[in-house]
C-alpha cells in the first residue's frame, strides 16, 4: 500500500480537476442506470399481451400510457428517443470527464519525470558510477508512464466502478434480493482470484521493465559505437547480443501474457457461472409469477452493469499491478540517498582566492576498494598543479574531490579555510572552469555550447572566448559560422576542436579555479603543443589542478603531486623530482606511462 500513498500524493495539487470529473462520472453513471427503464416500459406496459401470454390469454389490445394524445406508435418513438439521448447524454459528459482525468494524469507524469530527471542531475557521481544510464533514462521515459496508468486506469475506473456496483446492487436488491443474493455469490471466488493473480502480475511486470530497459541499453551502446562495431567487422555480434536481450523481453512479455488471459478466463468463467445461475433462477420467478419479464430484462441489465464493473476492476487491479512495478523504479531513484549533501547552514560564496587544502583525505568507492589512503598536501591561490602517477592511482579521483563530485570517505577538503561541505555545491563549481580528454558537446550550436557555462554571456564575448581560445578561425570557416551545429556529442568536429571549443567555454566562464583532466591525451604532437599554449594562457593567474601523462608538458610547474596506489610518494618540482631518482624520475626518463587514473 506504501507505493500507492505515494502515487496519489503526485495527485494532490490537482484536487478541483479530479473533484469535477468524478461529479460528471457520478451523473453519468446515473444516466446509465436509466438506460433500461425505458424498454421495461415498453415490454411491461405498451405490449401487455406479452404479459398476459403466460395466463394463457393473449390479446391485441394495446394500450397507451403516456396519458394524453399519444399513440402507442408515438409512444415507443418517445422512450427510443430517450435511450437515444440518455445516450448521448452519458457520451458528452463522459468526454468531459475524460478530458479532465487524462490532463491531471498527464501532468502528474510531467511532475514525476521532472522530479526524476531533477533528482538524477542532483545525484554524486558515485550513484550514476554503479549504474547503467540507459536505465536511467528508461525510468524517466518509460517507467513514468506508470503514473499515468494509475490515473487514469487506476483512481479514475475504480470510482467509476465502485459507483456503479454499489447503484446497481442497490436497484437490483429492491427488485429482487434473492435474485441478487444468487448472482453475488461469485464475488468472493473473484475476490480470491484477484489476490492469487495480483503478486505474480507485479513481479512478471518488474521483470519486463528490467528486460526492456536492457534492450534499450544494449541498442544504444551498439549504435552509439556504430564505428567501431563496423571496423572490427563485430556487426553479427552485435545483432545477437541485441536479439538475446530482445527474445528475453519477448519470453518475459509472453509469460505476463499468459498470466493475464490465464487471470481474465477465470474471472470471466466464474462470471458466465454467476449469469446463468441468475438467469435460470429468474426465469423460475417469471413463471411463479413473481417477476415481471420487463422486470427480469431490466434484471439482466443490471446484472451486466454489476458485472461489468468488477470486471473492470479486475483489469484495473492488473493494470495496477504492472503500473506499481514501474512506480517501483522510479521511487527508487527519488528515494535514492546522496552522500554529497552539503552541511547544514551551507555558505553560498561569490568569490574564491582558490587555496585549497586537502588534510588526511581517504576515499573508497566501497568498503573493499580504496583509492586514495592519507593524502595531505596545500595548493597556494594562482599555482599550477600537477597530479601524475600509473594507471590506477587514483588522480582523476582526486582531482574530481574539488569540485565535489565526491566526498571524501575521510578527512576533508577546505577551499580558502573552509571545508568544501560548508559551502554550497552550486556556488563552489561557479567558481571552477573544467576541461576534460574527451570534450562533451551538446547537439547545438558552436555559440551555444561556447555560452554554456554563461548562458547569459553576449556574442560579443563568445567570439572573444574563442578568439583566446585559438578556436575563431575555424569556427568562421564553418558554412553557418557560430550558428553551426557540432552534431551528437560534438562529431562534427575534430578532437582538436572540441577541445578549443572546451577550452572557450572555460575562457568565457573565467572562473579562479582550472581543472584540466587529460587535456591533450588524444591530440597528435603538433596540435597537443598548440593546445598548450592556449592552455597556458588560460592557466595565467588561476588556481589549477591538472592530470597528464605527458610530463613534458608539466615539468616546469609550480608544483608536482606524485600519485602510487592511492598515496602521495613525492611532491616537488619537476627537475627537483628527477633528481631524486624516485617515481617520478622514472616516470619522467621513461616519457610515458599507461593512460589515464
Amino acid at each position: 500500500m506504501a507505493i500507492y500513498r505515494r502515487v496519489f500524493a503526485y495527485f494532490k495539487p490537482f484536487f478541483w480537476p479530479t473533484f469535477w470529473g468524478l461529479a460528471i462520472t457520478f451523473v453519468t453513471t446515473g444516466l446509465s442506470l436509466l438506460a433500461p427503464w425505458p424498454f421495461k416500459i415498453i415490454v411491461d406496459e405498451l405490449l401487455p399481451g406479452a404479459a398476459h401470454h403466460l395466463n394463457g390469454v393473449f390479446t391485441n389490445r394495446i394500450e397507451p400510457v403516456l396519458g394524453g394524445p399519444f399513440s402507442v406508435q408515438t409512444s415507443v418513438m418517445i422512450l427510443a428517443g430517450a435511450l437515444v439521448l440518455l445516450h448521448g447524454a452519458s457520451g458528452l459528459l463522459g468526454l468531459g470527464s475524460n478530458y479532465l482525468f487524462i490532463r491531471v494524469g498527464l501532468q502528474a507524469l510531467l511532475q514525476l519525470r521532472t522530479d526524476l530527471y531533477t533528482t538524477l542531475h542532483s545525484l554524486p557521481l558515485k550513484f550514476h558510477d554503479l549504474r547503467r544510464s540507459t536505465d536511467s533514462s528508461f525510468r524517466v521515459a518509460y517507467d513514468s508512464q506508470s503514473m499515468q496508468t494509475f490515473y487514469n486506469r487506476g483512481f479514475t475506473n475504480i470510482f467509476g466502478s465502485a459507483v456503479m456496483l454499489v447503484s446497481a446492487f442497490i436497484i437490483m436488491w429492491r427488485m429482487d434480493w434473492k435474485l441478487t443474493a444468487t448472482s453475488m455469490a461469485v464475488i468472493p471466488f473473484v475476490i480470491w482470484a484477484l489476490k492469487h493473480y495480483a503478486n505474480r502480475i507485479r513481479a512478471e511486470s518488474t521483470t519486463i521493465q528490467e528486460r526492456e530497459s536492457a534492450v534499450l541499453t544494449t541498442a544504444q551502446e551498439g549504435l552509439s559505437s556504430i564505428k567501431v562495431v563496423q571496423a572490427f567487422g563485430r556487426e553479427q555480434e552485435t545483432v545477437d547480443e541485441f536479439y538475446s536481450q530482445a527474445r528475453e523481453s519477448l519470453l518475459a512479455n509472453l509469460r505476463l501474457t499468459v498470466t493475464n488471459i490465464g487471470s481474465s478466463l477465470v474471472v470471466s468463467t466464474l462470471m458466465a457461472l454467476g449469469t446463468s445461475v441468475m438467469i435460470y433462477v429468474g426465469t423460475m420467478h417469471v413463471l411463479d409469477g413473481t417477476l415481471t419479464l420487463g422486470s427480469l430484462t431490466v434484471f439482466v441489465s443490471y446484472l451486466g452493469m454489476l458485472y461489468g464493473p468488477i470486471q473492470s476492476l479486475t483489469g484495473v487491479a492488473w493494470a495496477l499491478e504492472g503500473a506499481a512495478a514501474g512506480a517501483t523504479r522510479c521511487f527508487e531513484i527519488l528515494d535514492a540517498d546522496s552522500d554529497v549533501e552539503d552541511l547544514p547552514g551551507a555558505e553560498i560564496i561569490q568569490t574564491a582566492r582558490g587555496c585549497f587544502e586537502f588534510e588526511a583525505v581517504d576515499f573508497a568507492y566501497t568498503s573493499d576498494r580504496m583509492i586514495l589512503q592519507d593524502i595531505t598536501f596545500t595548493v597556494e591561490p594562482g599555482q599550477s598543479v600537477a597530479f601524475v602517477g600509473g594507471t590506477g592511482a587514483g588522480k582523476s579521483t582526486l582531482l574530481s574531490l574539488a569540485p565535489r563530485f565526491y566526498d571524501p570517505t575521510a578527512g576533508r577538503v577546505l577551499l580558502d579555510g573552509r571545508d568544501l561541505r560548508s559551502i554550497t555545491k552550486k556556488s563552489l563549481r561557479a567558481q571552477i572552469s573544467i576541461v576534460l580528454q574527451d570534450t562533451l558537446l551538446f547537439s547545438t550550436t558552436i555559440k551555444e555550447n561556447i555560452a554554456y557555462g554563461r548562458p547569459d554571456a553576449t556574442e560579443d564575448e563568445i567570439i572573444e572566448a574563442a578568439r583566446r581560445a585559438q578556436a575563431y578561425d575555424f569556427v568562421m570557416a564553418m558554412a553557418n559560422g557560430f550558428d553551426s551545429p557540432v552534431g551528437e556529442r560534438g562529431g562534427h568536429l575534430s578532437v582538436g576542436q572540441r577541445q578549443r571549443i572546451g577550452i572557450a567555454r572555460a575562457f568565457l566562464k573565467n572562473s579562479p579555479i582550472l581543472l584540466l583532466d587529460e587535456p591533450t591525451s588524444a591530440l597528435d604532437p603538433a596540435t597537443e603543443a598548440a593546445i598548450m599554449e592556449t592552455l597556458a594562457d588560460l592557466m595565467k593567474g588561476r588556481t589549477t589542478l591538472i592530470i597528464t601523462h605527458r610530463l613534458a608538458t608539466v615539468h616546469h610547474l609550480d608544483q608536482i603531486v606524485v600519485l602510487d596506489h592511492g598515496r602521495i610518494v613525492e611532491v616537488g618540482r619537476g627537475p627537483e623530482l628527477v633528481t631524486r631518482n624516485g617515481v617520478y624520475a622514472k616516470l619522467y626518463r621513461a616519457g610515458n606511462f599507461g593512460g589515464n587514473a
